[in-house]
């Protein structure tokens, strides 16, 4: 009696709920067994869709069609080959009209060809047979089925990481890093390169410089009077620089303006002289 009063009291916390009640449970929900199916459960209708053959479109669905059944392209039965595309388009009415619509304008297409098929053949005016009103449905199967092999060969070859995956190899470096030589020839390049950089970039700097005429009028008397005469090239002092020139000669101008040089030559192409016009005391 103690004993099946321990089974039927279970300890706190634990889960009393037995695993088998007259069998096995086929599934558990939520962690608990279920052994039978709820009386309220709905399954919709379109919570498990299984596609067999599934086509990317249209003219896939013609080809494949077309080439199940061994036709050739280029003579295409159009009634037996209409009546199949126009079945299948009416089972996925059934289940996707937004995924029908898509084929329902070659299935239009297909009617029309086969309409014109019936018809009489008729010449055109410059007296050639008429086009087959399958032509151009024809050329756009072919260029389709070219478009969809070439597809598949490049779908064939190895992708990374779906066919094969890049091996990658850690390699620690402890050696020194070791840095490539430098010629002398290369430096010398660069050093040049810098130079003419910092020339294209210096400041040009103009300072004035005042210089009188009076004074080196002056100047000039004072070694004229050293000497009987001087050539004209001994009173210029050309480390000086070009203003210091300029004013000398100015100044030697003005001394002869004035009567105090003389400036003589012997004859053209000789030597230039500079004496004193006067007596010095």
């Amino acid at each position: 009696m103690a004993d099946a009063q321990k089974l039927q009291d279970p300890t706190p916390g634990q889960d009393s709920t037995p695993n088998v009640v007259d069998g096995v449970a086929f599934a558990r929900l939520y962690g608990e067994p279920l052994f039978a199916l709820p009386q309220d459960l709905y399954i919709p209708p379109d919570a498990l869709e299984i596609f067999l053959e599934a086509f990317e479109g249209p003219l896939d669905l013609l080809l494949y069609l077309i080439r199940k059944q061994n036709f050739n392209v280029l003579d295409i039965p159009m009634a037996q080959v209409t009546n199949q595309y126009l079945l299948y388009v009416e089972q996925i009415r059934a289940t996707n009209l937004e995924l029908a619509s898509e084929y329902l304008l070659m299935a239009a297409m297909l009617i029309e060809i086969k309409s014109r098929m019936l018809l009489p053949v008729k010449k055109a005016d410059t007296g050639e047979e008429a086009e087959d009103p399958r032509a151009e449905l024809v050329r756009r199967l072919l260029e389709y089925e070219q478009m969809k092999l070439a597809a598949q060969q490049l779908d064939a070859l190895p992708v990374l990481g779906r066919d094969f995956l890049r091996a990658n190899v850690y390699i620690e470096q402890s050696l020194a890093p070791r840095w490539p030589e430098v010629d002398t020839s290369d430096l010398r390049a660069a050093w040049a390169d810098v130079i003419k950089r910092a020339k294209l970039v210096q400041h040009h700097k103009i300072s004035r410089e005042e210089l009188s005429v009076r004074e080196h009028m002056s100047q000039i008397l004072r070694r004229l009077q050293d000497a009987r005469f001087m050539e004209f090239t001994e009173l210029f002092d050309v480390s000086r620089g070009v203003p210091v020139v300029v004013v000398n000669f100015i100044a030697m101008l003005e001394l002869s303006r004035e009567s105090l040089v003389e400036i003589t030559q012997a004859e053209p192409y000789a030597p230039i002289y500079v004496r004193l016009a006067y007596s010095p005391n």
